[in-house]
């Protein structure tokens, strides 16, 4: 009943808005050098109007269309951007599909981790040219899958500015934390430096105290214990950017250090009980990104890229409890190792005219985990499958993409991307495994009208392996410790995506669209021997996905400087369990999960203020001998931002979240469905406040 109202309710949007409206339209990045017209146009404040016929693709935001909002930084404009939200990708192994749906001058970062997020919000504002938001695809843009990407212009010229921000989070009852960053960028001509300190902070928004009520099979209160959660942590780092001139093309350059920590922390305490369970986690890491560009001529362009990481970790788990003054054997789980990747990516692209365009090059990569593990109870080592473990992978994968603007009103982009790979094992299991994918890609947008898009992508997708799935690992809080699987293999998706977009009002957008996956070797939670459990491939399975996005500018609704949000996507997934062989939904997917917003902007107060709403949401967690899931509800996000002049802005921000709820069924015998006890666990998550002030000079 709910998703019928809201389609409804979205159609009747549609319907009102069918009226002449603002015609946003857009310009090619080939021909984005031109200066692009601002101020108020037919086609509304900042936004650049049609140039030509054939050049429907590409929606073009200049500075003044978000002069009202007084951005600091870049990330404020991109934020700002009708229909879109920053994605800094999955940082998982390799470069191709795994990077983000920003770019910064036609290409992403120099670095994967240096994310299009962190590189926007170090630019200040006035270094931006315009903004253009590029939807199903355009001539020299790679969408890298994604349906819609911005790519943010800046300008050349002679400048620096420095940017220093102070962060506080103040929880009630809980640890505060605190943290503050200071940016330096430089430009000269098409030169441009930078470094940036950081004292980053870590938390969690579920922290909290309430109550662990255990039953038996048959219903039988085992244990009544108070429950008290914390976990905060943070990191400090150095980054330094350079990009400039070199060898008759374009360097970028960029290099990071920083070290973090975690701390958790669990108790559970009645008259006669003790439960402590502590987490601590360090690490140090670093990387380095390089990528040249260089045309060769007027219609091909060279561009190579080079990018190492690494990082030094080193984990300890430990769990304690009393009863009755009695000390049981201390549980501990120790985890220490290093991990690496390297990639070395080369393509050339021709730009046959300026709507089509080809690309072609080949990636090479080195990934690597080494991490020796120990589980004890009272001293005693315990053992567990793959304690002991390397895993080293070498990849390679050529490609080759076209996109050809076809008509003023479709674009089509269409590759395919071949890819072998080795993943090889040591320690305490020897195995070698070898792979071969093809994954093609097709994209086809069309845009009948400027306000109307229809956007169709069918891709193969190849899941990245989280090395860590291979070594054994534990969850002391709950007394789980699980085994590593030497015989994980990648998860497979057939991907078929329809998406209908409306704009209209000027920054009003509807936008509607279908998922489908079919997914071969889903990655969920098995059996070992032992009674152990591991991550591993447990068969076949679909993933249904519905997806709304509704932005309302209530300017025409007499509320001036207000927006109404809506968005959510509704899962349904299917995978067969490997205990039950019944059909159930897959581990870790949340089938709903509602945001309901409103903010506005009150120039006359140089304010901004907001409030976000997620009345429903969690997730469940299936494993061969229990059934976990968390519930959330009622959680509200108000914000408030006063911008004196532009360059000092001061911004609250209130979280609370009135209900949060764990359930673990545990069985005897799931696959008979012999319950051996369930286990309720209540938070009240602790309400916090967040400040930060952010001046630029």
């Amino acid at each position: 009943m709910t998703k019928t109202i809201l389609l409804a309710s979205t159609a009747l949007i549609l319907s009102a808005a069918g009226a002449p409206t603002l015609a946003f339209a857009g310009t090619d990045p080939q021909v984005a050098q031109a200066p692009v017209p601002t101020g108020p146009t037919q086609a509304g404040p900042g936004v650049a109007p049609l140039a030509d016929a054939t050049q429907r693709g590409v929606l073009v935001f200049t500075p003044d269309f978000f002069a009202e909002q007084r951005p600091n930084t870049a990330l404020d404009m991109v934020n700002r951007v009708p229909g879109f939200s920053v994605e800094d990708g999955s940082g998982s192994r390799g470069f191709e599909g795994s990077v983000g749906n920003v770019l910064i001058n036609n290409a992403r970062p120099a670095s994967k981790n240096d994310t299009g997020s962190n590189v926007l919000s170090r630019t200040p504002a006035n270094r931006v040219e315009r903004i253009e938001l590029v939807r199903g695809g355009a001539a020299g843009i790679d969408m890298q899958g994604y349906s819609v990407v911005v790519n943010v212009i800046l300008k050349s010229g002679t400048s620096h500015q420095s940017i220093l921000t102070w962060n506080s989070t103040l929880f009630e009852g809980g640890h505060d934390i605190y943290g503050g960053s200071y940016q330096f960028t430089a430009t000269n001509g098409d030169r441009s430096w930078g470094v940036t300190l950081s004292d980053g902070m870590g938390m969690s928004d579920s922290n909290g105290v309430g109550r662990v009520i255990r039953r038996d099979a048959n219903g039988n209160v085992t244990r009544d214990e108070h429950v008290f959660t914390d976990g905060y942590g943070g990191g400090n780092g150095i980054r330094g950017n350079y990009s400039g001139p070199f060898a008759g093309g374009k360097i970028d350059l960029t290099a990071r250090i920083g070290i973090n920590d975690w701390h958790g922390i669990q108790t559970q305490t009645s008259p006669t009980v003790l439960r402590d369970s502590r987490d601590e986690q360090d690490s140090t890491s670093g990387e380095l990104g390089i990528v040249y560009t260089r045309p060769l001529n007027a219609r091909w362009t060279a561009e190579a890229r080079l990018i190492h990481q690494y990082e030094d970790f080193d984990n300890t788990s430990t769990s304690n409890a009393r009863f009755n003054g009695v000390a049981d054997p201390e549980q501990a789980f120790n985890a220490s190792g290093n991990s690496s990747e390297s990639i070395l990516r080369g393509l050339v692209r021709n730009e046959r005219s300026p709507a089509l365009t080809f690309e072609a090059g080949a990636e090479i990569a080195y990934n690597m985990l080494e991490v020796e593990q120990a589980f004890t109870i009272g001293g005693t080592n315990i053992p567990l499958p793959s304690a002991s473990v390397k895993v080293e992978e070498t990849r390679g994968e050529a490609f080759g993409k076209a996109t050809w603007r076809i008509h003023p009103d479709l674009t089509l982009e269409g590759g395919l991307r071949m890819e072998a790979s080795t993943i090889s094992q040591s320690g305490d299991a020897n195995q070698e495994k070898s792979f071969f994918f093809a994954k093609p890609r097709f994209l086809a947008t069309w845009t009948p009208r400027p306000n109307n898009q229809l956007r169709f992508r069918f891709e193969r997708e190849l899941g990245q392996l989280d090395f860590g799935d291979f070594a054994a690992s534990a969850d002391l809080n709950d007394g789980n410790v699980y085994g590593g699987n030497v015989d994980l293999e990648p998860e497979q998706r057939w991907i078929s995506e329809l998406t209908y977009e409306r704009r209209f009002w000027g920054e009003g957008i509807v936008s509607i669209g279908y998922r489908h996956d079919k997914i071969i070797d889903v990655i969920d939670s098995l059996p070992l021997p032992g009674g152990l459990s591991a991550t591993g491939n447990i068969g076949d399975g679909t993933l249904d996905q519905l997806s709304l996005n509704v932005v309302v500018p209530t300017d025409k609704l007499h509320i001036p400087g207000g927006r109404f949000t809506f968005r959510n996507d509704w899962n349904k997934t299917e995978v067969t369990d490997p205990t039950t062989h019944e059909t159930r939904p897959i581990s870790g997917v949340r089938p709903t999960q509602v945001n309901v917003g409103f903010s506005q902007d009150i120039h006359s107060w140089k304010t901004q203020w907001g409030i976000n709403i997620l009345p429903l949401l969690g997730q469940k967690q299936f494993y061969p001998d229990q059934v976990s899931g968390w519930r959330g509800a009622e959680y509200y996000e108000a914000f408030v931002e006063y911008k004196p002049t532009t360059t000092l802005s001061i911004r609250g921000q209130l979280n609370i979240w009135n209900d949060f709820q764990i359930r673990r069924t545990v069985y005897s015998d799931r696959a008979a469905g012999a319950v051996s006890f369930t286990e309720d666990r209540q938070i009240d998550p602790r309400t916090f406040w967040s400040f930060r002030v952010r001046k630029t000079f």
